[in-house]
Order: structure tokens, then sequence, then C-alpha cells
């Protein structure tokens, strides 16, 4: 059964976020927290079975592309290649409601990345309860947009997500507000930007 966290969306109680981070850290937990682009699923990099969990609850094959969650532009840099042009644009549109398909570093585990195309998804979460939570955790966070099999937008609830999945995931944030539309997806592994999802994010400044 589920961990249910109640949690305030613009100053998360640290007890809340302690709880969490000790879940990620010591049990390997999957968690289920809101964003500014709806409902995702996370857990640690290094996680053990998490990513593998997350396959199985969404119905997802190995050519997935799986999205670090960061802090800051200094992490993201840290996990994907950048040249200028897409330091630039990347860095103006950050924080916000994009999803950046780049060529993964060396600390990107190898099982992570598309397996042909050695590339991950990075993105910064504008969301006060996603940024403390990344602090204190202190790494970025492995993670995958809630959208169950057979739907076409993400989970919004916490208390819905809390009934769908009280056995398939170890702890449900719920904020009382979350946003509603997935992220907008520009794929920039191939040196141009290349719209592959819209959502949240306005397309048109990577046209």
């Amino acid at each position: 059964m589920a961990r249910y966290l109640d949690v305030h969306p613009q100053n998360p109680q640290p007890r809340a976020l302690a709880q969490t981070v000790a879940a990620l850290r010591d049990d390997d937990a999957l968690i289920a927290y809101p964003t500014d682009s709806g409902y995702a699923l996370g857990c640690r990099i290094d996680s053990r079975t998490g990513p593998d969990r997350i396959r199985t609850l969404r119905h997802l094959g190995d050519r997935h592309h799986f999205t670090l969650i960061c802090s800051d532009f200094a992490q993201l840099g840290q996990l994907v290649h950048l040249d200028n042009g897409p330091f630039r644009a990347i860095k103006a549109a950050t924080p916000g409601p994009y999803t950046f398909i780049l060529p993964a570093t060396k600390e990107v585990p190898r099982r992570l990345a598309h397996p042909k195309k050695k590339t991950v998804g990075v993105r910064i979460p504008d969301d006060r309860l996603v940024q403390a939570l990344l602090r204190e955790l202190g790494e970025p966070l492995l993670s995958s947009t809630l959208i169950l099999p057979g739907e076409d937008a993400p989970m919004t609830d916490g208390w819905t997500v809390k009934e769908e999945l009280d056995h398939q995931v170890d702890v449900v944030i719920d904020t009382g507000e979350c946003g509603t539309e997935p992220t907008t997806v520009i794929d920039w592994s191939e040196g141009f930007p290349e719209v592959v999802r819209v959502g949240a994010g306005d397309p048109d400044r990577f046209a």
C-alpha cells in the first residue's frame, strides 16, 4: 500500500520531503508526484527496480526515453551534451514545461539511454514541490509522465493516483494543485530542434 503525503504546494513541509527522500534512498522506492505538467513517476537514477517498474506500469518498451528531472541548468549540463545553439535556446526556456532529448553523457547509466541513439530526455520543471524535492535529494530524479495505458493525458489528481496505483507505487504526493498538460518534447539529438510532442510549452519558439 502506497504512503499518501498531503503536501503544501508552495511551502512543502520538510518532514514530507524527508520521508520521500528516505524512501527513495533507503527503500528503492517508486513515487508518484505532481509537476507543472501533470503527475509523474519517479525514482533514483541508480534505482535497481524503478525503471522496470515504470515500464511495466506504463506498458513501455526499451526504446522509451526516460526523463531526468534536474534542479537547475548546471545539473542538466552534466547529463547531456550541449552545443552553443541548443544551450542558449534551452536555457531561455527553462524552468518550464519542456522536455529536451539530447545525447547523454557518461554520467547517465547506459541502461537509461535510448539503446540505439544513446539519448535521454531532460527537463527543469517550474514547480516548487519538485524543486524542493530535488534539493533535498541532491541529485536528478529519473522520471516518466504518469500516463496510464490507453490514456492520452497524464493523471492530475493525487487521490485518484492513490486509488488507481495503491499497490504499484510506494509513495503518492498530493499538493492539491497540478498541471494538466504534458510537456512539449523537443528532440535536439540531430543538432536541430524537432518538435515531437506539442504540450504545455509553446512549440513556436523552437520552430
